[in-house]
């Protein structure tokens, strides 16, 4: 079969296109042949860092081949003998073995049935890939760790990307007023989304236009603490602090409390308490029509390249496929 392989960490060009075994499948898996795998900002991270790839993925280095991703749709070819919820020919998607080795980049993936998901038959195989992990990390940030409700006053940062895109449609869902900030250029888009309000973050300060917030969901890639300090100062007192990219120190953690009464959270999609749950909750809101993946750009596996090299920008807005 063809997947995308690394064999030495560093930059997009590294990224080749190969020939490798069909993977087998245990008991409890199925053999998914690969649709469509999307691309996420994590995957480029840990394409550069060999300490961060050993990290999230659980393997090694001393792999012949990686390959990278977690996110796929596809059509099911085979099942275990354990396997019951599915069936050969069922379209399925899903987020596969996060953390650890998903190997998405192919023609065809094992993946474990508690990571997948009917897909809806309203929607694209590109759109099913689109909406796994970046809606999961949404809908896990702000339902699970955030408990959004009617009423609440949400802010979303980097609310046109991929998390946040799904962030301000799920936040709509449960009737929060939502507030989101991105670059003035996807204004229209981030309102589409059924944003209530809009901020410029090249032009404004959202921390000095909003003190009142429950919840800020802080989706923006940054590396150091200055950033989420200003989502702490739009919260009110009660409120909370989402952190998904920024992970806060135990010191800043502590200091928003006693300072703001304030609850930092460290957002980390692997936590929630029903994973099974939230697949399906995310596969209804799309089976509804509640929530929509938004496409920019679609590439050819030949191409991943090209779309690594886009993903590292930080400025696509929704999600960037491959097509197979």
């Amino acid at each position: 079969m063809k997947a995308v392989v690394l064999k030495e960490f560093g930059p997009a060009q590294n990224l080749h296109v190969a020939d490798v075994p069909i993977p087998s499948i245990s008991d409890d898996e199925v053999l998914v042949n690969v649709k469509s795998f999307s691309i996420n900002p994590v995957e480029a991270h840990v394409r550069e860092v060999e300490h961060w790839w050993n990290l999230v993925s659980a393997s090694t280095t001393a792999d012949p081949h990686i390959i990278l991703g977690w996110d796929v749709s596809g059509i099911i070819t085979e099942t275990g003998k354990n396997v019951t919820k599915f069936k050969k020919g069922d379209e399925v998607f899903g987020m596969i073995n996060f953390l650890g080795y998903g190997a998405a980049y192919a023609e065809y993936v094992s993946a474990p049935v508690t990571d997948l998901a009917l897909k809806p038959s309203n929607i694209s195989f590109e759109e099913a890939a689109g909406a796994t992990m970046a809606a999961q990390t949404a809908w896990v940030s702000l339902v699970r760790y955030g408990k959004v409700k009617k009423g609440d006053k949400v802010v979303i940062t980097g609310a046109s990307g991929g998390v946040g895109h799904f962030a301000v449609q799920i936040a709509k869902h449960f009737g929060a007023h939502v507030i989101g900030v991105a670059s003035e250029e996807n204004r229209d888009f981030v309102l589409s989304l059924g944003a209530d309000e809009f901020v410029d973050y090249k032009t404004q300060n959202f921390e000095e236009l909003i003190t009142d917030a429950d919840l800020v969901h802080d989706a923006v890639w940054r590396n150091d603490e200055s950033h989420i300090l200003r989502s702490l100062n739009a919260i009110k007192p009660g409120g909370t602090l989402l952190s998904l990219m920024v992970y806060p120190s135990v010191d800043f953690i502590e200091m928003a409390m006693k300072e703001r009464k304030v609850s930092v959270v460290r957002m980390n999609v692997t936590d929630s308490s029903d994973h099974i749950g939230d697949v399906e909750a995310i596969r209804s809101l799309l089976d509804m029509g509640k929530m929509k993946t938004h496409i920019s750009q679609e590439f050819a596996i030949e191409e991943t390249q090209k779309a690594h090299q886009q993903i590292e920008t930080h400025t696509t807005k929704g999600k960037i496929v491959i097509k197979l």
